[in-house]
């Protein structure tokens, strides 16, 4: 199910993941945020061959300044957050992973509705606002383990002017870099042992993130993200509750 939504709307899904880890399958936050970031790692390496059909490598391809420029903040970002992330208390990251679901369900709120125009900054003002946006956008990442398309996609819609579609691509091509260092600093904390630990249960995870995303893709064309956004909002809020109130 998360795979699904990660392949129809451009996000890893981990933001619907966490709490399920934490709540639900009872695992520690930092070793949950890890878990999070490898099978958000899945799904936005396999939902980006899987969009093609509606959205072309070469649409992306067109617009690399764009990847390029928030990647240039969003790389640094995620090293910083997974550092920060690794000397917080459970109980702090806890507080931490609510807010910023409550935070991100805002944004998909506000930015839903948005359709490609003019973009906000031009020039050299864009250029340092991607950078700084990227930044932010890397250490949410990685304190969460998402693929944060949640803030990619508005960031990309509302400063560069891209399509909501065309946006969700992009953020994939963002997120996955994004991803493998945040991973690789995580790797250097002793709770990145919970990916060995945990081998048959992150496999089985990862097939069904796979099958998700294939029918995912399939939906992107057929299915308005107009509608389907404020709904996985809803669920945000319900997840940062259920979160922080998690003993």
């Amino acid at each position: 199910m998360i795979g699904t939504l990660g392949g129809l709307i451009g996000l890893g899904g981990a933001e619907f993941r966490l709490p399920l880890l934490i709540g639900f399958f009872n695992i520690a936050p930092l070793e949950a945020v890890i878990m999070n970031k490898a099978m958000s790692l899945v799904v936005v390496a396999s939902a980006l061959p899987f969009r093609a059909s509606t959205v072309p490598f070469g649409s992306i391809a067109e617009h690399w300044t764009i990847v390029v420029n928030l990647l240039a903040g969003s790389l640094l970002g995620a090293w910083f957050g997974a550092g920060w992330a690794v000397k917080l208390r459970s109980d702090t990251l806890y507080k931490v992973i609510s807010i910023l679901l409550v935070v991100i369900a805002m944004v998909l709120l506000l930015g839903h509705d948005t359709k490609a125009e003019q973009p906000l900054l031009q020039g050299t003002a864009q250029l340092v606002a991607g950078i700084v946006a990227g930044f932010i956008i890397g250490v949410v990442a990685s304190l969460l383990g998402v693929a944060g398309g949640e803030l990619l996609i508005p960031t990309l819609v509302l400063l560069f002017g891209a399509d909501i579609k065309l946006a969700g691509s992009l953020s994939l091509a963002v997120s996955l870099p994004t991803m493998l260092v945040g991973l690789t600093r995580y790797s250097r904390d002793q709770s990145f042992s919970v990916l060995g630990r945990n081998k048959v249960f992150l496999l089985s995870m990862a097939a069904g993130s796979i099958v998700g995303t294939f029918i995912g893709g399939l939906l992107l064309s057929i299915v308005p993200n107009g509608l389907l956004l404020p709904l996985l909002a809803a669920i945000l809020l319900v997840s940062a509750w259920k979160v922080w109130r998690h003993k």
